[in-house]
């Protein structure tokens, strides 16, 4: 396993006095219209298996109801399971104790929420430091520790203002700070950013991805929003009613939906930023032409690439800088319209 990986196995929340009592009913196929309907409780969600890579950002979507917020509040356990794991290298945090638990939420898990949740009398310092002063970390130390994130992201400044004096995005900046600043590994992000302005939330995006780039956290995030969890996530799993309807990465996702769901899902999504070209790229066949394009690359960054060098033809490198395969434009431009498994699948009909 993972170091600082995150394992979600068999998970079931039945909400209801006697949740357990229903189990082996919603295991035999009984519907959450049905448990709701014939027995008054509400299944939250159904058989979750999930695997969290440690260091990666693992992005779990659906629509409002689909369970995700439920399963988020299962890492930490701010809910605790009718039934099922959750393993935090190899640990089942459902089974800890009291003061292990207590001491896993203060140094391991770290939350930032969609409605900001700053202390509005504390000003951005003050809000900063909130997770240390709980851990008893020496206020020096504390205050050092908080002026460097809130330094890194973008807040210098603003040491002294109070939540109301700031804006949206500013707000989630401070929350963004405070949870890097308990250093916890794991960082939970449950609909962080559904609350900003379009501009503001691609901002925010790129807040993370600069910051996960050099922190390595292990983090979950939560969203109904596609397109942001194409551009967090390494790992995407979709929520429907409480189950799983598919797990992998984006490039999975987009080009090889698991139902009509999943395809009503990706179908107005631009291919061209989330499609890579060593995906349809075809093996080299004698010496490589073109420009070199690493492996990694999307299609609509190599395109944009090919035809301001006015060139037809690139080739797949690797990370050593090794030829690896071959790509031309005519195969971009088509990847960008359509799934690469077209072709494919038309061919084997």
């Amino acid at each position: 396993m993972a170091s600082h990986a995150i394992e979600v196995k068999n998970l079931y929340k039945i909400f209801g006095p006697r949740g357990r009592e229903y189990i082996d009913l919603v295991k035999n196929g009984m519907s959450k219209a049905e448990l709701n309907e014939k027995h008054g409780h509400v299944l939250g969600l159904q058989d979750i298996n999930i695997s969290m890579p440690g260091g990666c950002i693992t992005v779990v979507m659906g629509l409002s109801g689909s369970g995700k917020s439920t399963l988020i509040r299962h890492i930490n356990r701010l809910i605790d399971p009718t039934a099922g794991e959750v393993l935090y290298d190899g640990v089942d945090v459902c089974k800890m104790n009291e003061n292990d638990l207590r001491q896993f939420r203060r140094h391991k898990t770290a939350m930032v929420f969609q409605k900001f949740a700053l202390l509005p009398h504390r000003n951005v310092l003050e809000n900063t430091v909130y997770g240390l002063e709980i851990q008893g970390v020496d206020r020096r130390e504390s205050e050092k520790r908080a002026l460097g994130w809130i330094e890194r992201v973008s807040l210098k400044g603003f040491e002294k203002h109070y939540p109301n004096q700031l804006s949206g995005g500013m707000q989630q900046r401070v929350g963004l700070a405070r949870a890097l600043t308990n250093d916890a590994e794991i960082l939970l992000m449950d609909e962080a950013y559904s609350a900003l302005d379009p501009l503001i939330r691609v901002d925010m995006q790129t807040v993370l991805l600069d910051l996960q780039q050099e922190l390595k956290k292990t983090v979950v995030f939560i969203t109904h929003d596609l397109d942001e969890a194409l551009r967090l996530g390494d790992k995407i799993a979709i929520l429907r009613d409480g189950g799983v309807v598919q797990q992998g990465t984006g490039q999975e996702i987009v080009l090889s939906p698991a139902d009509d769901y999943i395809t009503a899902f990706v179908k107005e999504v631009n291919r061209g930023r989330v499609v890579h070209v060593d995906t349809l790229m075809r093996p080299l066949s004698g010496s490589p032409e073109g420009l070199p394009l690493p492996a990694g690359t999307v299609l609509e960054a190599a395109a944009r690439t090919m035809t301001g060098a006015h060139i037809n033809t690139a080739h797949v490198v690797d990370a050593a800088g090794r030829p690896i395969g071959a790509i031309d434009l005519q195969t971009i431009i088509a990847g960008m319209v359509s799934p690469a498994s077209d072709s494919g699948d038309r061919q084997a009909a």
